[in-house]
């Protein structure tokens, strides 16, 4: 086999808390995390130059080292031994960029798992996971994904019961949020709200999605940026559409809405789609490997 083609599904926090500021300047994360079926599409060939190279659908996305999916390829040959294998990635982008959704991550990680297919899998989940951890913080979530708690930098994972069935209408709005730079206003100002993260875990693991969706919290959604206040009126936009919670999802800019039904969360999409610049619909994706 020359070549394969892989999904890369976007992730949402279903709550993000930050503990602790680390003496490496890095923080300790509690992260309720979920994969869901919005994702990107890859096809890996083999090349015979020796270059690893990425193409998109989207003119602005790296084709080198600067890609996480590129920095993914060369990890995984340099492990299996096959430093000067090329390879060409082409990606077609559904994920929205700088959206807090993991989608530079979910490429990476999908990445290792089709180039693990094409070498008949030499690497099982944990050692995937451990090579997933030298190329960024949400890669090895997104390995396996499903439903998962992640603590440390992201890296340390707890797999947990599947999310009860449901349906997210997920919006971006037309601008970015830079994570360091929330990072370095929530250093600024004590965290005065926590999530309650147990309550949480107790929550997926009884199947209670009402319960699930009354804990989800963001501790940046306290943070002190303009920007955030589109962020407030987005969830209120959700909630109107009787969304049963909503969050935005990582340092942003995305924010989604849970709802029980499909119908619902179909209606919701189609009135908010006038609103936003991106709006879709996804259901939750159960663990890969």
């Amino acid at each position: 086999m020359r070549d394969c083609t892989e999904h890369a599904y976007a992730k949402l926090n279903l709550s993000l808390d930050v503990t602790a500021r680390r003496e490496d300047g890095y923080h300790d994360l509690a992260m309720l995390m979920q994969t869901v079926s919005l994702c990107d599409e890859l096809r890996l060939r083999f090349r015979d130059d020796g270059q690893v190279r990425a193409g998109s659908n989207l003119r602005y996305i790296p084709g080198d080292e600067r890609n996480l999916a590129v920095r993914a390829a060369l990890r995984f040959l340099e492990a299996v031994g096959e430093s000067g294998q090329g390879l060409q990635i082409d990606l077609r982008k559904e994920i929205p960029v700088g959206a807090g959704m993991g989608g530079g991550s979910a490429d990476a990680a999908a990445v290792l798992r089709g180039l693990n297919r094409l070498y008949g899998n030499p690497m099982d989940r944990k050692a995937l996971e451990q090579l997933a951890q030298q190329i960024g913080s949400d890669v090895a979530f997104c390995v396996a994904g499903g439903t998962a708690l992640a603590e440390g930098r992201g890296e340390v994972l707890t797999d947990l019961s599947p999310m009860p069935d449901c349906w997210f209408v997920i919006l971006k709005p037309g601008f970015s949020i830079s994570t360091p730079e929330l990072y370095k206003k929530l250093d600024s100002a004590p965290v005065r709200i926590h999530p309650d993260t147990q309550g949480l875990l107790a929550a997926v693991e009884a199947g209670d999605l009402h319960a699930l969706c009354r804990r989800m919290y963001n501790v940046f959604e306290e943070v002190d940026d303009r920007r955030l206040r589109t962020v407030a009126e987005l969830k209120g936009r959700l909630l109107d559409h009787k969304a049963l919670g909503a969050m935005m999802t990582g340092t942003g800019s995305a924010v989604f809405g849970v709802f029980q039904e499909e119908g619902c969360a179909r209606e919701a999409c189609e009135a908010l789609r006038r609103e936003v610049k991106f709006c879709c619909t996804a259901k939750p994706v159960p663990r890969m490997l």
